[in-house]
């Protein structure tokens, strides 16, 4: 399944009618894959390394109850499932409550922006997931803007990813504390708007640094027929003493031809007042999927990061961009359960230290410093191969 608008998680529940009382459905998907992966052209290589990678395998729920006059409450709880460890479950996915009617739909709770739902539906993998996925580059300018804010609402910025991690950049993780409003859709157009609330809001004290991160996340999507367009733009304030604010705009689409899709899909990402300097890079992605078979479809796709720009320049920052390639094959044995080989190439410039933006390789920390361009990583390849199974349910 695609990441997709919080319009289409909650349009199927707004519109199946009149209830007596909540339904709800159990659902999942239990996705497996037995990787090797490997890192080179680094000062520390890790070399071949083999694991069990559950690729974003999930149990949700979902209901929605009919409360007369054309509204419908709805609502989602939906975990993250490791079972290739320990794991738990948890609301750590989307996860919301609200309420749905001619006038559109409004939810509460953890969710996906419409920044981060256009970077997983333009992407070629079955769930936006596995090593070949776009987030690996999308929005994470130089490594400096990885990760989301905590339990508490803070940001801490850029770092390494642990081994097997998620790996996306804090415009591709889901929004804690979050609002958001979609519209209904008129021709195929819908419009969707949310707002971060600042939780964690503290002031500057004798050891304690200002912060209150606060954001909003808004976009606009054409879906009809065999064409898919929008347009998202996602900006953040820390609240810190710096003063920095993160943002990232995004365009891109689909097109369907039936037996074959391509896409595209233009990302900038954008920090002021970041270590006293403005900081950006542009991000362009291409990818298509041909049908060769009834059962079986091939996928690729290829994504660019520039380099970095530092008050508009990049001198000083050069060959801190990375290159992403993949090819792919699914087969599906049934409606609900298909095979799948990806063959996944990051290439570092000699600045740069990405990492795969799911289940990571674990290349190593950045330095620190604006934007980071140390480390023991840089210049890295990273690639690898996966061989699984997904099933949905």
């Amino acid at each position: 399944m695609q990441k997709k608008l919080i319009a289409l998680a909650v349009a199927g529940l707004a519109s199946t009618g009149a209830f007596a009382q909540a339904n709800v459905t159990v659902y999942g998907v239990a996705d497996a894959s037995f990787d090797v992966v490997k890192t080179s052209n680094a000062t520390s290589d890790l070399g071949n390394t083999t694991r069990v990678s559950t690729n974003s395998s999930l149990i949700g729920f979902k209901g929605a109850e009919a409360l007369g006059n054309g509204l419908t409450a709805v609502f989602q709880y939906e975990s993250g499932v490791g079972f290739d460890n320990a794991g738990a479950l948890g609301a750590t996915r989307d996860s919301f409550v609200g309420v749905a009617g001619g006038f559109g739909t409004v939810v509460l709770g953890n969710l996906t922006g419409p920044t981060r739902a256009l970077g997983g539906a333009v992407d070629v993998n079955v769930g936006a997931t596995g090593i070949g996925a776009n987030s690996a580059l999308l929005g994470k300018l130089g490594n400096n803007l990885v990760n989301t804010t905590d339990s508490n609402g803070n940001y801490a910025g850029g770092g390494a990813c642990a081994r097997s991690s998620t790996c996306t950049s804090i415009f591709d993780t889901r929004w804690k504390n979050a609002v958001a409003y979609v519209s209904p859709t008129f021709a195929g157009l819908s419009a969707t708007v949310a707002y971060v609330a600042n939780e964690n809001k503290t002031f500057h004290n004798v050891g304690v640094d200002a912060a209150n991160t606060t954001g909003y996340d808004a976009g606009l999507k054409y879906a009809n027929g065999p064409v898919m367009a929008a347009v998202t733009y996602n900006a953040v304030s820390l609240g810190n003493d710096a003063g920095t604010n993160v943002s990232d705009f995004r365009v891109g689409g689909v097109y369907d031809f039936g037996m074959a899709s391509v896409r595209a899909l233009f990302d900038r990402a954008r920090a002021n007042h970041f270590g006293g300097s403005s900081v950006s890079q542009n991000v362009f992605g291409l990818g298509g999927t041909f049908n060769v078979t009834p059962a079986g479809k091939l996928l690729a796709q290829a994504y660019f990061a520039r380099d970095l720009k530092v008050d508009g320049s990049s001198n000083g920052f050069k060959d801190t961009g990375a290159k992403l390639f993949e090819i792919g094959y699914e087969h599906s044995l049934s409606k609900r359960t298909m095979l799948k080989a990806v063959y996944a190439h990051l290439n570092n410039d000699d600045g740069a230290a990405y990492d795969f933006g799911i289940n990571a390789v674990g290349v190593g920390a950045v330095a620190s410093g604006v934007p980071a361009t140390g480390g023991n990583a840089t210049g890295a390849t990273v690639q690898g191969i996966q061989l699984g199974l997904r099933h949905t349910f």
